[in-house]
């Protein structure tokens, strides 16, 4: 079984959505910039990313960015 993956994922379920233009394109360019085989594989990257930051913000932790010599919180992910 791969890394990270549970037995619960072992059935797959389609899911279809609806986006608007500008969304297809930043999933396009994220697929090309990472090399990602897939708009699947983009999305599920993106959950899990999603999913560690929302679980930081939630123990009360702050995200930060290293820019240059400065480190500022990533306000996005602000509670």
């Amino acid at each position: 079984m791969p890394k990270g993956q549970t037995t619960s994922d072992s059935t797959s379920k389609r899911i279809q959505m609806d986006m608007p233009p500008r969304s297809v394109e930043r999933l396009k360019r994220l697929q090309e910039v990472t090399e990602a085989a897939s708009y699947a594989e983009v999305m599920k990257n993106a959950l899990r990313l999603y999913e560690a930051l929302i679980e930081e913000v939630e123990a009360g932790n702050e995200i930060m960015v290293k820019r240059g010599k400065d480190t500022v919180p990533l306000l996005i992910f602000s509670a």
